[in-house]
C-alpha cells in the first residue's frame, strides 16, 4: 500500500479560505486522475452533481478520524472475532465504487459517483493511489469502502454494505493497516452517524490544512 514519493502541483486551486459557507471552492475543470491528485494534495475534494460542471469543495469543517480516538462497536468486534467475512484489498475496485453509487443519499435522488468518477478513480487505483477494502461472504462481495492515498494522506470516499457490519469490518481493517504504516488519522470529509460510532469528529479547515501539511512534510 505504500506509495512512491511523488508530489502533484499540476493545478493550483484557489485559497481554501475563499470557499463559500457550504465549502464550495471552485466550479469547472475535469474529473481526471491528474486533477484529482492535485486536488487531494491541496485538501480539496470533488463532489459532482448531475447536470453541473465539476464542483470542488473545501468545507469550513472537515471530518477526520484520529486513530488514538478510534472505537470499535461491540457488534463489529464480534464479527471480526468470528471471522465472519473474508477481507480482500484492491481485488474489485470498480465493483466497490458501483455499489457505493447505489447507496441512497437521504432525501436526495441520484448519485454523486458519476460515470467519469468511475473511470478516474479506477485509473488512480491502477497507479496504486486509490484503495478498496472488500468484504466477502461465500465468495460474494457484501460490503466495502474506497478512498485515495495521496502523498501519505488517506481520504475516504464512500462505503456500502449488503450484510450488516460488512463495511464497518472493512473500516477496522483499513485503520489497522494504516496505523501499522505510520498513519495517525484519516480524512473522512463528513461525519456520518456510522463514522461517529468509530470516533469521527469535525475539525475546522485551518487545523485540517495544518495536519495535511504536517503529514505531507513528514512523508517527503
Amino acid at each position: 500500500m505504500r506509495l512512491r514519493r511523488r508530489w502533484w502541483t499540476i493545478f493550483k486551486f484557489p485559497d481554501p479560505s475563499r470557499a463559500n459557507p457550504d465549502g464550495l471552492l471552485m466550479v469547472g475543470g475535469d474529473i481526471e486522475p491528474e486533477m484529482l491528485k492535485s486536488a487531494y494534495s491541496q485538501g480539496v475534494f470533488p463532489w459532482p452533481q448531475p447536470g453541473y460542471p465539476p464542483l470542488w469543495f473545501s468545507p469550513p469543517e472537515r471530518g477526520v478520524l484520529e486513530f488514538k480516538n478510534f472505537k470499535i462497536p461491540k457488534s463489529t468486534a464480534k464479527k471480526i472475532k468470528q471471522k465472519h467475512f473474508e477481507i480482500r484489498w484492491n481485488q474489485n475496485f470498480r465493483n466497490v465504487m458501483e455499489n457505493c453509487a447505489k447507496v441512497p443519499r437521504g432525501e436526495e435522488s441520484g448519485t454523486w459517483i458519476l460515470p467519469e468518477m468511475l473511470e478516474a478513480y479506477e485509473s488512480l487505483a491502477k497507479e496504486g493511489l486509490a484503495i478498496s477494502v472488500e468484504a466477502y461472504r461465500d465468495k460474494l462481495l457484501v460490503g466495502g469502502l474506497y478512498g485515495v492515498l495521496i502523498h501519505g494522506v488517506f481520504s475516504g470516499e464512500s462505503m456500502f454494505f449488503k450484510e450488516s457490519e460488512a463495511s464497518k469490518v472493512c473500516l477496522v481493517h483499513l485503520v489497522e493497516r494504516l496505523k501499522n504504516e505510520g498513519h495517525d488519522w484519516i480524512d473522512i470529509q463528513m461525519v456520518t452517524p456510522l463514522l461517529e460510532q468509530f470516533g469521527g469528529k469535525y475539525i475546522d479547515r485551518v487545523l485540517f490544512l495544518k495536519w495535511l501539511k504536517e503529514r505531507q512534510d513528514a512523508y517527503q
